[in-house]
Parts: C-alpha cells; structure tokens; sequence
C-alpha cells in the first residue's frame, strides 16, 4: 500500500476547474451559477467570480487519496480566498519563476508556461494535474521527461469539475499503484 510519503500529487488550478466560465444547463444565458457560502464580502477588493465556486468541491477534493497542491496564477492567494470557500486547509503552493527565454521557446512550440514547473515540483513522484489549459503538447513533454506516473486532465471550462472529472481523477488516483509510467490522457466525454 502506498504510504503518505508516496502519494500522488494533484496539482490543482484556479480558474476553470474550480471557477467555471460557462453556464449551467438551467442557468439563463449569460448567467452564471453563484454559490452562498454566508461569509461573501462585498468589501473593496472581493472578487465576484468566488461566488462561482461550488464549496461541495472541497470535500470531494479531500477525499481524493492524494495530496492536493495549487498549481495556479493565484498562487498563495488561492490559500486566503479559495481554500475557506471549499473547506480546505492551507494547501502548498507552486510558486512560478519568472520566464526564461528557454521557457518562453517551449511556449511558442505550444507547451503550457505551467507544465516545466510542475514538473520540476512533482520531482519524480506521481502526479496529477488538474487544469484547463492542457494539450496534447504537454502530455507529451511530461511524458517524455517524467519517470513515474502522470494525469494530465484537462477540465472543461465552461463546465468546472463535474462528477465525470472526479471518477477519473478518483480511478486514477486507485491504480496508481499498479501502472507503467506515462503522461496519460483522460477519456474524452
């Protein structure tokens, strides 16, 4: 069995996965679902999209058996505005380096300006990262340069996580244990 030293990591973005840009099924056009956590703050400074974000997220996230790190241009804001909201505890926080020109190279070959860093923090420990802005690029720059085992799930926008983003990330997670490693691809729904 896999210890807690051993577990996976989830790299966990913001904006998207957890703040989704689309409407909901039963939303009017243009609207947006908003979620009453009862501590809202209507203050200077409060951010509008927070509202979005479905609080019944951060459970599921918890019980997923893995240890969840942001991975997100909110960076240790994610910990103050984002994490009361779902629950969470203070979560690590992958800090971003300021580019390099080898960086911003892989950019223009269609790489994503997050994936060399996630990398770099999963240091060889099998990972998953959750995001919106995932290709087919970066599967393959990960599974190239990654020695164990790597989910590259690409969350629908529009949509948030959904339960069909939790049992994959969930299944994944289980087998982890048993796989080869490689940059995997979730199933398209």
């Amino acid at each position: 069995m896999t210890g807690p030293a051993e577990r996976p990591y989830l790299f966990l973005d913001v904006d998207g996965p957890l703040i989704p840009f689309g409407t909901a099924a039963h939303q009017p056009s243009g609207e947006h679902p908003v979620f009453r956590t009862g501590d809202e703050s209507s203050g200077p400074g409060s951010n509008p999209l927070l509202a979005r974000i479905d609080p019944g997220l951060g459970s599921r996230l918890a019980a997923l058996p893995c240890d969840l790190v942001w991975a997100t241009s909110w960076m240790a804001d994610a910990n103050d505005s984002v994490a009361p909201r779902l629950g969470l505890p203070e979560l690590p926080v992958v800090v971003w380096p300021e580019p390099s020109d080898e960086d911003e190279r892989d950019e223009r070959a269609g790489l994503h300006w997050k994936t060399r860093t996630v990398l770099r923090w999963a240091a060889g420990r099998p990972f998953v990262w959750v995001d919106d802005e995932i290709t087919d690029t970066d599967r393959a720059w990960v599974s190239s340069r990654h020695g164990g085992r790597a989910l590259l799930h690409r969350v629908d926008p529009c949509r948030g996580l959904t339960d069909a983003d939790f049992t994959v990330l969930n299944a994944w997670l289980l087998g982890c244990r048993t796989a080869s490693p490689t940059a995997e691809r979730a199933p398209t729904r």
